[in-house]
């Protein structure tokens, strides 16, 4: 892999956080004066227009967005509106748990999805290959909210058997990591059974056959590095959208994470936290796909060889 190679995809990056956090203060402001949430309606004039001044929304739009990016290069993310504390420190408080929930149902994705993928791949054309592109359909039509209400209604209220909302044990994290992570598995195993499937029709992998290897080591040496661009390329996203994703999630099993806290933030115009929380999306999309972009330069070196421009 060319250093040539790492530099543009990390300048890639770089450039889309720029863009994102550019995007996203501008498309915040025409939302309304937080203010008119924050303060009762009979505050006097002068304390509104002393509060416009302590979160500095009585300067042009120029000087605040410029303001905005001298503080975030000094690591200021701005203050809520609401808690009168650092929007970094609210929003640091609630990543524990949606990580705990997000890489949960993220595991669920990757197993499951992969592992049927596979099955179906080997099993094409039979009843088992049906039943997952049935179930993987399914899956991934169905509504995030839907099926959580579902699952609510059934293993929660009907059959008792795990608790409806709310952080805890173990229990309190099957209904919302399945929610999560199921509709994602069935986009994932039907992209690694495309993917095995264009692998396994190819003349190389009839010569190791030919030669005599066993069909794990035909799949895991062979089949596996060559089909894993694609899925990586989803799984990426997915893992770079867990905070987007469980938004839906965390509001309808009442999960006190990052996605409900946005949602919380946008009703109450809490600009610094909002804008905290999709810069920290952002990032991590910014990162993850950082990172699928070196995995394919690692899997298949002619695509760095690609990004090369000649002399």
């Amino acid at each position: 892999m060319s250093l040539r190679f790492t530099l543009i995809a990390l300048a890639r990056g770089l450039l889309t956080l720029f863009l994102a956090v550019t995007f996203v203060f501008l498309a915040l402001r025409p939302a309304g004066d937080p203010l008119r949430l924050m303060l009762p309606d009979d505050t006097p004039p002068a304390v509104v227009e002393r509060y416009r001044q302590l979160f500095g929304l009585d300067q042009p739009l120029v000087l605040q967005y410029l303001g905005y990016l001298r503080g975030l290069v000094q690591g200021d993310f701005g203050y809520s509106f609401r808690d009168s504390r650092p929007a970094l420190a609210v929003v640091a408080e609630r990543i524990p748990q949606t990580l705990e929930l997000g890489l949960t149902a993220f595991a669920l994705t990757t197993v499951l999805g992969v592992g049927a993928g596979t099955l179906a791949a080997l099993r094409r054309g039979t009843a088992i290959d049906h039943l997952v592109i049935t179930l993987s359909v399914a899956g991934h039509a169905m509504p995030s909210f839907f099926f959580g209400i579902v699952m609510i209604l059934f293993f929660a209220m009907k059959w008792r058997i795990l608790p409806s909302s709310g952080i805890g044990g173990l229990s309190h994290l099957v209904l919302p990591a399945v929610t999560l992570g199921i509709g994602a598995a069935g986009t994932v195993a039907r992209f690694s059974r495309s993917a095995l499937l264009e692998v396994l029709h190819q003349p190389y992998m009839r010569t190791a056959r030919a030669k005599g290897l066993s069909l794990p080591r035909r799949i895991l040496r062979h089949a596996f590095p060559d089909a894993a661009i694609p899925v990586i390329t989803l799984l990426g996203l997915r893992f770079g959208g867990l905070i987007a994703g469980a938004v839906v999630v965390e509001s309808v099993f009442a999960w006190p994470g990052v996605g409900q806290l946005l949602v919380t933030s946008v009703s109450l115009r809490d600009l610094a936290v909002v804008q905290t929380i999709i810069l920290m999306v952002a990032a991590v999309m910014v990162a993850v796909n950082l990172l699928v972009d070196l995995a394919y330069g690692w899997l298949d070196p002619r695509i760095a060889d690609a990004e090369r421009v000649p002399a």
